[in-house]
């Protein structure tokens, strides 16, 4: 069973969800491309069956995946991100980026597939139509 967070808080609620062994690298995998679960398994070394089984039912419960049968005969389902899940894409970027800052051996970095550069994290104002820094930026209640 789950060990949840009884806190009002965004973070708290999020890791409700995502903050299991395994389940990030679970929705990494649908991410890159890998929505069966014979290829979720063989790019995951390591994780129990059972457990893969279980991390994709719960993602499934809370809206993050969908399934699509693509086999009748045995049934075979790959699994496809919902809008939800997509979303989840700036907190892979935003890893990956603090990893490349902060871990010993950079495994990975984002570049522009335009022109090859590395791109660098920003914050954005549709408001007042501007790029802001982290000094201007304030956690509060919605309104």
């Amino acid at each position: 069973m789950k060990n949840l967070y009884n806190l009002p808080c965004n973070v708290a609620q999020t890791l409700n969800i995502i903050g299991d062994k395994w389940t990030l690298l679970i929705l990494r995998q649908i991410m890159i491309g890998r929505k069966t679960y014979k290829e979720m398994q063989e790019g995951l070394e390591g994780i129990p069956s059972n457990l893969l089984s279980e991390r994709l039912k719960c993602l499934e419960a809370d809206g993050l995946i969908t399934t699509r049968l693509y086999q009748n005969h045995p049934p075979r389902y790959e699994y496809l991100l919902t809008d939800s899940g997509k979303d989840l894409g700036d907190i892979f970027y935003s890893i990956i980026m603090w990893g490349e800052k902060h871990l010993k051996v950079c495994y990975k970095q984002l570049t522009h597939s335009e022109c090859g550069h590395k791109i660098v994290h920003q914050y954005y104002c549709p408001h007042c139509n501007k790029t802001i820094i982290e000094d201007e930026i304030n956690v509060c209640a919605p309104s």
